[in-house]
């Protein structure tokens, strides 16, 4: 299967939604899978996993309503509050959802000690022996405590969205590269190679922009860790679903067939446990 690894659907409101200001006005609207449908169909992608945008067990819940009715929903990436006395209750509650494959928070809006927390990390912990994965959401300077992180967590199955959002628009890489590192030196974390076009200039992207990050992305975590993801529609401010998806399906050419395959939908299919 070819498969979008990270993309989001939304009623917009504009208090929950309160992070799409005026310079992304293009995304103040709803977006539900009658409108991504067409875009999977004409890049021949056969599904996506939906993950969630709003820290809400209600965002969990629409996402998860959306998969029943959407087959091609193949997965849900949902919330649920890690560092909460009973999450054990809230895990029960979904342990008939086969479509909820993991959780995540908006790590990126807090201060990296957030993850540190004992409660948190026992969270983690908590959802990996429930079988389900996570997605950490960070910048470039909350890589230091993911990598605390992860070395507390080392049984669980975790991938790092957007790259840790690498300073694209400055053109810098070389101390994010240096950072992500160690990070990928652990086998159980993964990499998205999403989120890109919206860290650089909006305006002014190209291929080229994006290429030296994509590289690093498959040179440190190799093609079995990498997958796609367009991020979409948060992607649509800086540019089409097509040119997101084609940016890496053209990095992806001159990797052998099955390394294409992996980045393309393999890598993500093992990790979220697709069907």
């Amino acid at each position: 299967m070819k498969i979008d690894s990270h993309q989001h659907f939304w009623e917009y409101d504009p208090k929950r939604h309160e992070w799409i200001d005026e310079s992304m006005k293009r995304i103040r609207r709803n977006f539900l899978p009658a409108d991504l449908k067409p875009l999977l169909d004409d890049a021949g992608i056969d599904g996506c996993v939906a993950v969630q945008a709003d820290e809400s067990l209600r965002e969990t819940d629409f996402l998860l309503d959306l998969a029943d009715q959407n087959p091609w929903i193949k997965g849900v990436v949902g919330w649920a509050d890690l560092g909460a006395d009973n999450l054990n209750e809230t895990l029960d509650n979904y342990s008939s959802k086969i479509s909820l494959k993991g959780f995540r928070e908006i790590l990126q809006g807090r201060d990296p000690e957030y993850m540190l927390r004992e409660e948190f990390i026992r969270g983690i912990q908590t959802i990996g022996k429930a079988g389900y994965t996570y997605d950490i959401l960070v910048f470039p300077h909350h890589l230091k405590a993911t990598l605390e992180l992860v070395k507390k967590c080392p049984e669980q199955a975790m991938v790092i969205d957007h790259l840790a959002k690498p300073y694209i628009k400055k053109g810098e890489w070389k101390e994010w590269k240096k950072e992500m590192s160690p990070i990928a030196e652990r086998e159980n974390i993964l990499c998205k190679i999403s989120g890109m076009v919206t860290e650089a200039d909006w305006a002014k992207w190209t291929h080229e922009t994006l290429l030296p990050y994509m590289e690093i992305a498959l040179e440190l975590f190799g093609p079995e860790r990498c997958m796609f993801g367009s991020d979409w529609p948060v992607c649509l401010v800086a540019g089409e679903y097509e040119q997101v998806f084609s940016t890496v399906v053209d990095f992806t050419s001159s990797l052998s067939d099955s390394e294409q395959k992996l980045i393309l939908g393999e890598t993500a299919t093992q990790f979220y446990n697709l069907h």
